[in-house]
């Protein structure tokens, strides 16, 4: 399963290396593309390839959902014993697939790439992305694997309890971690980019950790009660030591700037722990509505029937059935 969003200029090397990857591998085989509202000629291709070979199909959506939606698309299409999800940009290298699958025989229901390393990414990304799991791991509900990303296979089990969870915020990485299931790590490098350049700006990024952070934490909220319990206690003392002081000195004349201090550090942390009270309350207000995770727009290779029969959450609408 391959998630794509205006990746026309790699599709082409994607299939010419993943087919005899597969083959090798089993005749019984299938790739489900999710494009996530390309833009370019992504679908167009994917189209063609359909037309030379069933086994590669695709799943549109109306519009672009992101990748964790289309992530949670595939996996309502996909019908194998075993599934494998991967980007198309090249950088998840298809001849690991064979690994996966000789772990995934040996009784391991996920089977996960771990990046060696990160020299594709900038000196800053690595440190904030250090700076995430660490984070995760402190407040998370659950520790995420050094090194895990979508790169993975998943067993049927792992793919249909996946299924079950409906949340519109989601953090896959989590996900994976949070459903449990016997799991290993298969290093891998991580190569260049065949086209195209990355769809995550630093925007993105900062909104994928902060979804990750508030799906499997409370922690944020329950942060800003021990600050609001520091800064009252700051606030008592400091009180006491005003009364002392007056006492045993008089009345002092009050100094402006202090005040304006005070307020305005008062005030800050007031909005930002309204922020994060905020943050939470758009996400149930997300969740109340129950809009369908995604839209399919068009399906290519699929033919008049749903790919998978109806999962627990609903597939979405099909334009084209409507």
């Amino acid at each position: 399963m391959i998630p794509v969003f205006n990746e026309g200029a790699n599709v082409d090397a994607l299939v010419a290396r993943l087919r005899p990857v597969l083959d090798g591998i089993t005749s019984e085989w299938e790739v489900v593309f999710v494009d996530d509202g390309s833009r370019d000629d992504t679908l167009a291709r994917i189209r063609a390839f359909n037309e030379a070979d069933p086994r590669l199909r695709a799943v549109s959506f109306s519009r672009n959902f992101g990748k964790e939606i289309a992530i949670a698309a595939g996996l309502d299409h996909v019908r194998g014993r075993a599934t494998v999800i991967m980007d198309a940009d090249l950088q998840h290298p298809p001849e690991m697939i064979a690994t996966f699958v000789e772990k995934w025989r040996e009784g391991y229901a996920m089977v996960y790439g771990q990046r060696t390393d990160r020299r594709a990414d900038s000196p800053m990304r690595r440190k904030l992305t250090q700076m995430f799991y660490r984070l995760f791991d402190a407040f998370g509900e659950t520790p995420l694997p050094e090194g895990a990303g979508d790169f993975r296979l998943l067993d049927r089990r792992a793919v249909d309890a996946l299924r079950q969870l409906g949340e519109r915020a989601r953090f896959s990485k989590g996900l994976y971690a949070w459903i449990g299931f016997p799991s290993i790590g298969v290093p891998f490098d991580v190569a260049d980019r065949v086209g195209g350049m990355s769809k995550f700006s630093t925007r993105k990024l900062f909104r994928f950790a902060a979804d990750g952070i508030t799906s499997f934490s409370t922690l944020p909220l329950k942060l800003w009660t021990y600050v609001g319990a520091l800064v009252s206690a700051f606030a008592f003392v400091t009180g006491i030591w005003f009364i002392i002081r007056t006492m045993l000195w008089g009345v002092d004349v009050p100094g402006y700037a202090s005040l304006i201090v005070s307020v305005m550090f008062l005030a800050g942390v007031q909005l930002i722990s309204l922020g994060v009270i905020g943050e939470y309350i758009g996400r149930i207000f997300a969740e109340v509505k129950r809009r369908p995770l995604y839209i399919v727009g068009e399906q290519v290779g699929f033919g008049e029937q749903p790919a998978v029969a109806m999962p627990v959450r609903p597939l979405g609408v099909d334009r084209r059935r409507a």
